[in-house]
């Protein structure tokens, strides 16, 4: 199994997912929606995380559709109950061949972000679309995250500092936390047409269910900081600061990307 910095088989990893999850499935089915989804799709969910989002695609295609999972660690959605046209997989999509081809809509939220092959595996998703499918990828800009309300510089410089150094270890795993404004020109790269992107990003305050992704994510990768220079009393810090109503941080901005395989030459549009 590849080494990502955020690894799914990590124990941190579940309380990632839900803070995931609680911050952004709604802005990702908005997104999603805007393909036209509907009942009797086939549908692939790339690195499903705990597989919300597609139980979520699997109440919109109904049992006329397909809905497939595929997640590296899949352990942890697992046990949630999940009719029979939704499917759940280990996978890995860097270096697995697709489990099929002809879909209607695939979807991956922040999975090319962390793969070093994301220009790799983009075509090979292209190429798994029916003639006029839909391909939604959603990923973050890392860079726009400013700090919009504290009760001091300092506090502001501290998360300025340790995030620095976070978005350090990520590419050096290979990850790119700027991917977000770079996947719609990648998209058109590859030949998808009726390309358009929406962008949800809102504030974060200390103390709330949202903020806490930046705790999850310090805490999975807190030794890996320690040696990349930020002190260990620095990380506790960070985590006080986190739960200080005070504190106001813009969140990551979801750049949702969308775009269609072209329809094959003289055959009329699909479903």
């Amino acid at each position: 199994m590849p080494s990502y910095l955020f690894d799914s088989a990590a124990a941190q990893a579940a309380d990632r997912f839900s803070a995931l999850e609680s911050c952004y499935d709604a802005a990702s089915r908005r997104a999603l929606e805007l393909t036209g989804l509907t009942s009797g799709w086939r549908c692939l969910e790339v690195g499903g995380g705990s597989g919300s989002l597609g139980d979520w695609l699997g109440e919109r295609v109904g049992p006329e559709g397909e809905v497939t999972v595929t997640e590296l660690e899949p352990r942890w959605a697992v046990s949630r109950a999940r009719p029979k046209h939704v499917r759940l997989l280990r996978h890995d999509i860097a270096r697995d061949p697709l489990p099929g081809k002809n879909y209607d809509l695939i979807h991956a939220r922040l999975v090319l972000l962390h793969l070093p092959e994301r220009l790799e595996v983009l075509p090979r998703l292209a190429a798994s679309l029916q003639p006029g499918g839909w391909l939604v990828l959603e990923e973050f800009d890392c860079s726009w995250t400013p700090v919009l309300a504290c009760e001091d510089e300092a506090a502001a410089e501290l998360f300025g500092r340790v995030h620095t150094v976070l978005m350090g270890l990520l590419e050096k795993a290979g990850a790119d936390p700027l991917w977000g404004r770079r996947v719609l020109g990648a998209m058109a790269a590859v030949g998808l047409t009726d390309l358009t992107a929406t962008t949800f990003a809102e504030a974060w305050r200390g103390g709330n269910t949202e903020i806490a992704l930046h705790r999850h994510n310090i805490d999975q990768v807190d030794d890996q900081l320690v040696a990349a220079g930020v002190a260990s009393g620095e990380l506790d810090a960070f985590r006080t600061l986190l739960q200080h109503p005070g504190f106001i941080v813009n969140s990551y901005p979801l750049i949702s990307a969308r775009g269609r395989r072209r329809h094959a030459r003289g055959k009329g549009k699909p479903r």
